[in-house]
């Protein structure tokens, strides 16, 4: 595999050279779109409108809108200053029990590799973590761009989860038949639950397969 970015962990006292690693990989099938005349691949060019013609790079700018049809106009400088400064750190921030934070939060596996003069620093973190049963909250600038982050015990090294804000996360309560719920009887409730118990196992990823 290779590194996405080298940085460190930074944990009270402690800086920890590591290696950053993608954790998944996708195994999705892409497609062309091609002309079914003569399977040339369709080319997609960038118009203005208005002015019903083709547009250059140079002639783009990037503008955010406001209200309809108002735009702020946002130049490479006006980026460049308010971009997160790019540290090369994991920054620790808590330790929680990763029972605490819903799936919903997680977007991203990376696998962290120590290098070679972080070897001892590492595995006395990961077994610290081991030993207190807990994962850290972490944050972290990946491609210019803030993460918060969960770095947990994953097998025999350690994993960072980039995570979604709070503020991301939607609420299921907007869905109108969700927040309407029945009545159930006890019967019911009962062969349902008979249900569960009869389809429960270990969890083997193995065995699920995309056909």
């Amino acid at each position: 595999m290779r590194s996405l970015w080298n940085g460190s962990i930074s944990f009270g006292l402690l800086n920890i050279p590591v290696k950053l690693y993608a954790g998944t990989t996708s195994q999705d099938i892409k497609f062309n779109y091609l002309h079914s005349i003569c399977r040339t691949p369709i080319k997609y060019q960038k118009t203005c409108p208005r002015c019903a013609k083709e547009v250059t790079e140079d002639e783009i700018v990037k503008g955010y809108q406001f209200q309809k049809s108002q735009y702020v106009i946002m130049e490479e400088a006006d980026f460049e200053a308010i971009a997160p400064e790019k540290t090369r750190s994991i920054d620790i921030l808590d330790f929680v029990q990763l029972e605490s934070i819903d799936p919903v939060y997680f977007q991203r596996t990376y696998f962290l590799e120590p290098v070679e003069t972080g070897v001892k620093a590492y595995h006395l973190l990961k077994q610290a973590m081991e030993e207190k049963n807990k994962i850290a909250i972490a944050k972290v600038v990946i491609r210019s761009r803030e993460h918060l982050a969960a770095v947990r015990v994953y097998g025999s090294g350690l994993a960072l989860e980039t995570m979604h804000y709070a503020n991301e996360i939607r609420s299921i309560d907007q869905l109108t038949q969700v927040s309407m719920e029945p009545e159930i009887n006890q019967r019911e409730l009962e062969m349902a639950m008979m249900i569960i118990d009869n389809l429960t196992t270990a969890f083997e990823p193995e065995k699920y397969h995309n056909e």
